[in-house]
């Protein structure tokens, strides 16, 4: 059910950015407006950046295999840094070049009456492809923090979709006060700065994205409050003697891998162990899901460590 609902704000993301830069394109073609341009360009990869991570969404959700052991579940990093770059170059780049271009050879808006049905009809359809974004992104929330969240967050499907509709509404209102500053004291400059503020503001989103999931595709692991979680639940187990520091990878969203090393204490039977085993895993899905697969290396106290506790 979490997966469908967040297809839903990717289907709600595309289907919006379509639309609106066909308009934008349009109001950009009858106005000249260097900023309407921008945002047109900026729509659009949006647009294929949804469809890009809905692919990912996809090809994370097949079955493992031979050649996949553990599942296509990275797949989904994968799409999202390809995303990030292309709003670094494509989008930022482009908007920048563009507005260095318009203060070049500047041109005033003759009549900016497109610009402004174009950017309000905008604001609505992206506020509400940002409020479904949103409402996924709560989901994982709690009581935590906007930014601790974002910072917390392992989905791309959910925080890129959500960091991209935060930046079209803020380009939005910078390309709205552009157009209408630009056209109210007469200064095509106004318009080109606009455009240059939404290519600075989709470089650093781009960045951020970057960084994201930069730390998932190379092995990010949970974090201190889970591990704690984690050397809590063993520690509760009665068998348990002493637990090492767990090591966790994401290979998705809802797909972690653990191994972690546990001495069992003195005079247990392998019959023992395995069913402390058994135990142990069954406590750390029901309160982590998300461990799908768990390798506990079993140990029991060696003679010398024995003699050792016997002298000490």
């Amino acid at each position: 059910m979490a997966g469908s609902s967040s297809k839903i704000a990717i289907y709600g993301a595309i289907g919006a950015n379509i639309a609106i830069a066909i308009s934008k394109f349009v109001a950009a073609f009858f106005t000249g407006s260097s900023a309407m341009l921008s945002e047109g360009i900026h729509s659009l990869v949006d647009s294929g950046n949804g469809i890009l991570i809905l692919y990912g969404v996809k090809q994370a959700e097949k079955p493992a295999d031979t050649r996949h052991p553990f599942g296509r579940s990275k797949e989904l990093y994968f799409w999202a840094l390809i995303v990030a770059v292309l709003v670094f170059s494509v989008g930022g780049g482009m908007s920048f070049y563009e507005g260095i271009e318009h203060l070049k050879h500047p041109a005033p808006i003759t009549d900016p009456t497109w610009n402004y049905w174009v950017l309000g009809l905008s604001l609505v359809f992206e506020g509400i492809s940002c409020f479904l974004a949103f409402r996924e992104f709560n989901k994982s929330r709690g009581d935590a923090g906007f930014w601790a969240t974002l910072r917390r967050s392992k989905d791309p499907s959910v925080f890129a979709i959500l960091m991209e509709d935060l930046a079209a509404l803020l380009g939005l209102t910078i390309a709205l006060l552009g157009v209408y500053f630009g056209h109210l004291l007469n200064n095509p400059y106004l318009d080109g700065g606009a455009s240059i503020c939404i290519g600075v503001l989709l470089v650093s989103v781009a960045i951020f994205l970057i960084y994201k999931t930069k730390g998932l595709l190379v092995g990010e692991g949970v974090d201190e409050e889970t591990l704690a979680s984690i050397d809590a639940i063993a520690r509760a187990e009665a068998a348990v003697e002493t637990v090492r520091t767990p090591l966790t990878s994401y290979l998705g969203p809802a797909d972690v891998v653990l191994a972690l090393d546990v001495q069992f204490k003195r005079d247990l039977t392998a019959g023992q162990v395995e069913q402390a085993i058994d135990r142990l895993q069954d406590a750390l899905r029901a309160k982590h899901p998300e461990f799908k697969r768990i390798f506990i290396e079993a140990k029991s106290l060696s003679q010398k460590q024995r003699q050792a506790e016997a002298l000490a």
